[in-house]
């Protein structure tokens, strides 16, 4: 795992392996850099569960658990914000492809609730495919005074 950090904007880049063990790490990490940016405990918990879910996202559905393939991870912090990107190497897709995780038929199943759940945590969300293969999300959170 590489690591590179900027003192000022509390930046951080690094790339995680496609384990279960990097989901870890990288809610670690974000949670680490919140706290020390003066988030709120309720907004810990919500910028842990929101990274949580992007990265299981980004290590099972993106790479596959694939070891050759990475998730580059970056944050930046601010006196008013938090910003994370997860970038995995798959196959990308569209958001409108994925079935509606609160219709009838779905609502049963184990997964298919990550986006949604992201989505209810951060005060902004961004998803586009990473060149050349991948998807990149950027999760925003602003710190509440």
């Amino acid at each position: 795992m590489a690591d590179h950090q900027s003192g000022a904007t509390g930046g951080v880049e690094t790339v995680f392996d496609s384990t279960l063990e990097s989901v870890d790490a990288a809610e670690s990490l974000a949670l680490d850099v919140a706290q020390r940016s003066g988030f709120a405990e309720e907004d810990l918990h919500k910028i842990g569960m929101a990274v949580r879910e992007a990265m299981v996202n980004a290590v099972v559905h993106g790479n596959r658990y694939n070891l050759k393939k990475k998730v580059h991870f970056s944050l930046s912090s601010s006196s008013e914000q938090l910003s994370v990107k997860i970038a995995d190497e798959g196959e990308g897709f569209e958001e409108t492809e994925l079935p509606d995780p609160l219709s009838e038929e779905n609502l049963l199943r184990q997964s298919g609730r990550g986006l949604l759940l992201i989505k209810a945590f951060v005060d902004q969300f961004e998803m586009r495919k990473a060149p050349p293969l991948g998807t990149e999300v950027r999760l925003i959170f602003h710190r509440n005074e």
